[in-house]
């Protein structure tokens, strides 16, 4: 089905189950411990062995040699797999560093073996005896110092000049040039990354957690250099991903190479302290952001640079890309510059760019609003935009920030705010409120689905989209109980499987909107099948209670597909609309937080976050979502933040204990409001995503309210009491 003009009525808008707050059907499986995550597939096939991976004790260098005798005579050793054994590898398209390193090495824990046994505790055991000889390199492990050598980087968003910025800058009344910072972040999912190999000949299965099958099939080929079609890649559960799993890492790589080295089934885990600076992270910012605006609050001027670094041949954190699109100002800029460094690899974290970007951004707005002595909330209203700013001939499909802001204000109670800094106390707690806008792009993919009809009248989705936690299952069994006029307890939805259709898989929050289009798409084949089979006029046929309609006569679903079945299979694909309007999500976010007079320390009191993101599918797993979201966004604020060791090149905190989150201690009342918004320009669906756009902005809604209860601006982030202390009033 391609969509190349604006949705009209269609069944989903009979909303009779499609936009009901609806339990995960795949709820009972995760709460009784029956649904398998990637560790967990025991009985799939036998004989199974365990796998640990050895890493790199330096960040950049060369091994000069590996001595492997008493790890291979350790008891119950299979098989040792190196650089040296492993055969011909290629690199995917997805990563940057190599998932086996050896002899040269380019990151800290860099995978450079994996020890095969028959239990995990003697692969462990025998891992400890694995002798390796480096020879060390000096390698850039500092942002900062590497800042002035940072370069545009290769196939990134170009730099963009819109009207004269230095010219409307420099003679703008009221003028802000500030610098921010945010640190490298660890996603910290609790399933941790862990695969099961098993070969068949030269067929190769791999029970895994990936977000993304069929980019993971792709790669996975290109690294073993055989056909995609002799590789299965199973991924139905993923214990939480944030982006972490988008792509096929090393504990993949190493459980196939284990496995066919062992010539028996293999099954890797990465262990927590590990996947820190083996896998991905969310990489560190500086960020110079430059507004000029009139007396009256109007933004004449905006600029924004950012600086990050990743390995050579990695791409940048694009946190400039939303305020290309969020505010208006005739004259603009934005720069995006990348330094090489030699940490583990920087890659895409939940609401990647957006979610560094404006935790930036949204501080310089109320920089911005106090210097002109404008509420806040007013300022960002002042300024909003129903047109793409750079290409002023191109609307925006839905755009209702200013509602998102309106309405968040007086749930909120803003206009209680006290105005003057550290004015507001309760004891020993100094109280503040603050605001920002959130924003994230609505992403399109193409995405399909094949769906069967049995005799009984039970409609199954087969794709292979993923379920993050985030309640794929349950958006998908609607979609198709919608389109096929039955119950839910009459869908079955089977996902992440390589043998199924190619979905939009699970990322950038475009998960839902897409995948439930393909869905759709694919459904309205099988009506057309089960009319055409019966005579009926599709136009007019009326799918509800399990039967198909036209006037008089009846026919249920059951009888209408006979003992063969009928099957259909279908995929969205999207035309010039996405050209035509600019699509995106957004959203206001309110925060309370109280600051210890004495202490520094910082309690979130209260949270709101109010969306415009096209219809809801299921308001119940899409208030989780934000939730979840607003939740990060405290621990981005105020805790997360990965200690690099800026003499040897690693990640000091690389575990649980080291790297902190939020608790439930930490996270207060939190309300998500939904606005009632339909996107006909998006999708057949109408709509769009929310997941990351719960996130973009908490953060400096957080730094906002601190600044409002202490008197104290931190542009650096985590906002840490120790930035606080100095700068507390007197007691």
């Amino acid at each position: 089905m391609r969509f190349d003009t604006p949705a009209t009525t269609n069944p989903i808008d009979q909303l009779k189950i499609v936009g009901k707050p609806t339990d995960r059907i795949d709820g009972p499986l995760k709460t009784t411990g029956t649904a398998p995550f990637a560790y967990e597939w025991h009985d799939v096939v036998p004989n199974q062995a365990y796998g640990y991976v050895v890493g790199s004790a330096i960040a950049k260098g060369r091994i000069a040699s590996i001595d492997l005798t008493k790890a291979r005579a350790a008891p119950g050793v299979l098989a040792i797999v190196t650089a040296e054994n492993a055969g011909k590898l290629g690199k995917g398209d997805w990563n940057t560093a190599k998932l086996l390193g050896g002899p040269d090495i380019q990151h800290y824990h860099q995978a450079i073996a994996l020890v095969v046994a028959e239990t995990f505790e003697q692969a462990r055991a025998a891992a400890q005896l694995v002798r390796v000889d480096y020879i060390r390199a000096q390698g850039a492990f500092d942002l900062a110092s590497a800042k002035d050598s940072a370069i545009v980087p290769d196939g990134a968003t170009p730099d963009t000049a819109v009207g004269d910025f230095a010219s409307a800058f420099a003679s703008a009344p009221v003028e802000l040039d500030a610098t921010y910072t945010t640190p490298d972040q660890g996603h910290a999912m609790m399933e941790p990354h862990a695969s099961i190999a098993a070969w068949d000949g030269d067929k190769l299965t791999l029970w895994t957690s990936n977000q993304m099958i069929a980019w993971s099939t792709g790669d996975m080929a290109k690294t073993l250099g055989i056909p995609k079609e002799n590789i299965r890649l199973i991924s139905p559960f993923i214990g939480g991903g944030f982006g972490g799993k988008l792509f096929v890492r090393s504990d993949a790589v190493l459980a196939v190479l284990g496995a066919r080295a062992a010539r028996r089934p293999v099954k890797v885990a990465l262990a927590r302290p590990f996947m820190f600076n083996n896998t991905t992270h969310r990489p560190a910012t500086i960020q110079r952001i430059r507004i000029g605006a009139t007396r009256d609050g109007k933004i004449t001027a905006i600029g924004h640079e950012s600086w990050s670094g990743d390995l050579p041949g990695g791409g940048p954190e694009n946190a400039v890309q939303q305020t290309r699109l969020l505010y208006a100002g005739a004259n603009r800029m934005t720069a995006t510059r990348l330094a090489v460094l030699d940490l583990p690899e920087g890659n895409a974290m939940r609401a990647p760019g957006e979610a560094p970007g404006l935790m930036a951004l949204e501080i310089a707005m109320d920089e911005m609003a106090e210097k002109l002595d404008i509420d806040p909330v007013e300022f960002r209203i002042l300024n909003d935009t129903q047109v793409d700013p750079e290409n002023p001939d191109r609307r925006f499909s839905q755009r209702q920030l200013v509602e998102c802001l309106r309405i968040g204000a007086e749930r909120f109670g803003w206009k209680t705010r006290g105005v003057r800094t550290g004015r507001v106390r309760e004891g020993r707690w100094l109280i503040g409120v603050g605001v920002a806008a959130g924003f994230r792009n609505n992403l399109l993919t193409t995405s399909a689905a094949r769906v069967r009809l049995d005799h009984r009248g039970v409609v199954t989705v087969e794709t292979d989209m993923t379920d993050i936690g985030t309640g794929s299952y349950t958006i998908i069994a609607q979609t198709a109980a919608e389109m096929m006029g039955v119950p839910l307890d009459k869908v079955v939805v089977r996902l992440g499987d390589s043998i199924f259709p190619v979905s939009a898989g699970s990322g950038g929050q475009w998960g839902a909107n897409n995948s439930t289009s393909g869905v759709y798409a694919a459904c309205v084949k099988l009506r057309e099948a089960v009319t055409q089979k019966l005579g009926f006029n599709s136009a007019e046929a009326l799918f509800e209670d399990g039967n198909v309609r036209l006037g008089s006569r009846s026919v249920s679903l059951a009888e209408a597909a006979g003992e063969a079945g009928l099957v259909a299979e279908d995929a969205i694909e999207y035309g010039n609309l996405a050209k035509q309007y600019q699509q995106s999500t957004f959203a206001a976010h309110f925060v309370e937080v109280g600051v210890d007079v004495a202490t520094g320390e910082i309690r979130v009191r209260r949270m709101l976050a109010v969306c415009a993101a096209g219809r809801i599918l299921n308001p119940k797993s899409a208030r989780s979502q934000v939730i979840g979201a607003m939740t990060m966004g405290v621990g981005a604020a105020l805790m997360e933040e990965l200690a690099v060791d800026k003499r040897h090149g690693f990640f000091v905190n690389h575990d649980l204990a080291g790297y902190e989150v939020p608790v439930h201690a930490d996270i207060p009342h939190q309300e998500v409001v939904f606005l009632d918004e339909t996107d006909p320009i998006s999708s057949p669906m109408k709509a769009k995503g929310v997941g990351e756009l719960g996130l973009c902005g908490v953060g400096a809604a957080i730094a906002n309210a601190v600044y409002n209860a202490s008197g104290v601006r931190v542009r650096d982030y985590p906002v840490t009491l120790d930035k606080l202390l100095s700068g507390l009033p007197e007691i």
